[in-house]
């Protein structure tokens, strides 16, 4: 299984708009390190063939464009927070590439607020092209197990505060963005993990996002052979990561390539 990093950044994406110059709000993140720069998190999983979206980020066709994707199968979406969505028109060129409408996974309270954000993308195709965005809704809860783009996947509730998100475990891989806590359901299926990535915001606690120490806390728990951390904002440069966490712990960068069992 391959998994590819598109960004991972939150939701202000690194740098914020702002500065003293007007080149950007760095926080604590280097500028001269090019790691540190990050579009706002979505990932692609690519096995069997197919290629799995999840989220459609702000910065969507930039990052497949950098990537080199050259089409998608289906999406799953995550949760309805803007940084994870509002790429959604762009899904029209994937339709083109793959002459159908895309299959879009999500909880029914996901697929509502997208719904109601992006009406025309849920209405029925008219062929023949594309003009807009077609998408072809699969309602899923935490607990199923399903199938997108030939890859099979177990969704798993997360707490992300003022809603739930979705993760999901394919294979001995995870991935759990947007969270500050699990339910004990979740916990089990998070056990015996290849690579886990997860949502990691700052190094202060934070009432909606994951900070460094929680999710230190929840790797003595779960020990899988690799954790990446993904959603980071501007308190989190990447070489001071790198520096002062366990080797089995990493900081993700936009293009990252994971492989996993």
């Amino acid at each position: 299984m391959k998994i590819t990093i598109l960004g991972c950044g939150g939701s202000a994406g690194v740098p914020h708009i702002g500065g003293l110059d007007g080149d950007g709000d760095w926080g604590a993140c280097d500028p001269a390190e090019p790691r540190n720069r990050r579009t706002r998190t979505s990932i692609l999983v690519q096995d069997n063939g197919g290629a799995l979206l999840v989220d459609t980020s702000p910065e969507m066709r930039s990052q497949l464009l950098a990537c080199h994707v050259a089409a998608v199968d289906a999406i799953l979406f995550t949760h309805a927070h803007a940084d994870h969505i509002t790429g959604l028109d762009d899904v029209r060129i994937l339709n083109r590439i793959i002459d159908r409408p895309m299959r879009a996974a999500g909880t029914a309270h996901t697929l509502s607020e997208i719904a109601r954000r992006f009406d025309y993308a849920f209405k029925p195709w008219t062929p023949p092209g594309f003009f807009r965005p077609v998408l072809e809704p699969v309602q899923v809860e935490p607990g199923d197990q399903i199938e997108l783009a030939g890859i099979p996947l177990r969704l798993f509730d997360q707490d992300h505060y003022f809603l739930r998100t979705l993760g999901f475990r394919a294979g001995d891989f995870a991935y759990s963005t947007d969270v500050v806590g699990f339910p004990p359901e979740s916990i089990e299926l998070l056990q015996g993990l290849d690579t886990w990535l997860v949502g990691c915001f700052q190094r202060p606690p934070h009432k909606t996002h994951a900070h460094l120490d929680l999710v230190l806390e929840w790797v003595d728990r779960l020990r899988p052979r690799r954790t990446v951390l993904t959603h980071m904002g501007n308190d989190m440069d990447w070489d001071w990561l790198r520096r002062n966490l366990p080797e089995t712990i990493v900081p993700a960068y936009d293009g990252m390539v994971l492989t996993s069992r």
